[in-house]
């Protein structure tokens, strides 16, 4: 057995054999250094280049089955419907569906892509504040299983829009809870002040109101409080047991409620969080809503597929911040970017960031700023993160970067999006082909003013 990393004693961060227990997926090798599954990244570094997002096809299993098992072992009649806007990968979807997994989707983009992966809109939840009429009958023509709605401007459009098709709509009402989930501002939904859903005062109104449009079939009620929920289950417990309420007030007034969303939100640890399991919230839901005797459903995306995913880059260069003493910061400059991975960017966040090479086990290690190679002081992933010297060349992961990572990509800097890789036990396929700058121009057109 390999010697474990030496880190600093008074490092606030989990070492690099602290960041592998957690995470199942990953092993290092004596020779091969640190694998996903059974496929060394330094192989997959050689055959697809880098940067390239990895996905590992047995977390996606495992997760799932995991939360399953949970809610079943509550007594929960549930389905779930994975959040596709976490990570929209064709492979990555099929893996789910293949699990049993229904779809939550914001955009008839998704629905397209879960359709051409097998998700059938039967089986898909539309959620999102502002779906388009021309989303809405694509969704209603293909046989959505729920809308959520999320204002009585859109329930008016979506009335309007099935009468005209002649079909009910399937529609639930998304409800603000007004609930703190004590969670990055940016990613909350649950408080008033959020643009997501209606007021719970006006809910029960609306609803009824609902129920007498033509068009419509009141179906539920759904919520969903926010992301990356590590807080305990006190947010869920307050928000569901509102929901309860609500639902028990609507049927003594004699209002069909079918089901009831739970949304999703349960957060993962990226650092050293202790996030909550699966267990706590399947109880959370059992003992706020399981003595309704209906159907509930959760929205998972993050839970699923963050810990299944890796970014693998290079790095590009070692720069040293001063030429004179030794007050100078160490960058390490990867080819990797905010416009691959924005997370720590947009949301302060922390990912992992583990050495690839097996020669890093015995390294010395010093502090270095990680960054990237675009043109914005914003484009750093972190500081003072302690790591062994790498040559140009070398290979580093960031951890936990299935979820909110290549779908948040962009071409910032014109630098084409990464290629992706889904591995499964021994084998490794490429899923996304890298794009080129060919393809960054492909679709760009010069005015006859400018073309000559």
């Amino acid at each position: 057995m390999a010697a474990p990393l030496p880190i600093a004693p008074d490092s606030a961060d989990p070492t690099f054999d602290e960041l592998l227990a957690a995470r199942p997926a990953l092993s290092w090798h004596a020779h091969d250094g640190l694998l996903v599954e059974d496929v060394p990244l330094a192989r997959i570094a050689a055959e697809f280049g880098t940067p390239t997002w990895v996905y590992s096809a047995g977390t996606l299993r495992r997760r799932y089955r995991a939360l399953k098992a949970a809610l079943e072992g509550a007594g929960l009649n549930a389905g779930i419907h994975y959040a596709t806007k976490a990570n929209d990968n064709q492979a990555v979807l099929r893996v789910l569906r293949a699990e049993g997994a229904g779809a939550d989707i914001v955009s008839a983009g998704e629905l397209r892509a879960t359709m051409a992966a097998g998700i059938p809109a039967g089986a898909t939840v539309f959620s999102g504040v502002g779906k388009t009429p021309e989303e809405i009958r694509f969704a209603l023509g293909h046989g959505i299983y729920q809308l959520n709605a999320e204002s009585v401007e859109e329930i008016d459009m979506i009335s309007a829009i099935a009468a005209e098709m002649g079909v009910l709509a399937p529609v639930s009402l998304r409800v603000n809870p007004d609930v703190d989930a004590r969670t990055h501002a940016k990613i909350t939904t649950g408080k008033a002040e959020n643009k997501f859903g209606i007021a719970f005062d006006d809910a029960m109104p609306l609803y009824a109101r609902m129920a007498a449009l033509p068009g419509i079939r009141p179906i539920g009620i759904a919520t969903h409080i926010g992301s990356q929920i590590t807080d305990g289950m006190s947010a869920y417990r307050a928000a569901y047991a509102r929901l309860a309420e609500m639902i028990q007030a609507l049927r003594s007034r004699g209002l069909p409620v079918e089901r009831v969303d739970c949304g999703g939100g349960l957060g993962i640890p990226y650092r050293d969080e202790v996030a909550p399991t699966p267990e706590a919230l399947a109880g959370a839901i059992k003992a706020t809503l399981g003595g309704l005797g209906i159907p509930v459903m959760l929205e998972p995306g993050r839970w699923l597929v963050g810990p299944a995913g890796v970014l693998l880059a290079s790095v590009v260069l070692q720069k040293q911040g001063s030429l004179h003493g030794s007050g100078g910061r160490r960058f390490l400059v990867l080819d990797a970017a905010m416009n691959d991975l924005i997370r720590p960017a947009m949301y302060e966040a922390w990912h992992g960031i583990l050495p690839v090479s097996p020669l890093a086990r015995a390294a010395r290690l010093s502090p270095a700023d990680i960054v990237g190679p675009v043109c914005e002081s914003g484009d750093t992933f972190a500081k003072g993160r302690l790591m062994p010297s790498m040559a140009p060349g070398d290979l580093v992961a960031f951890l936990d970067a299935g979820a909110y990572g290549a779908v948040m990509s962009s071409t910032y800097n014109a630098r084409p999006l990464a290629a992706e890789v889904l591995v499964d036990g021994a084998r490794a396929a490429l899923v996304r082909v890298r794009q080129t700058h060919e393809d960054l121009l492909a679709h760009q057109r010069l005015p006859e003013w400018l073309a000559g």
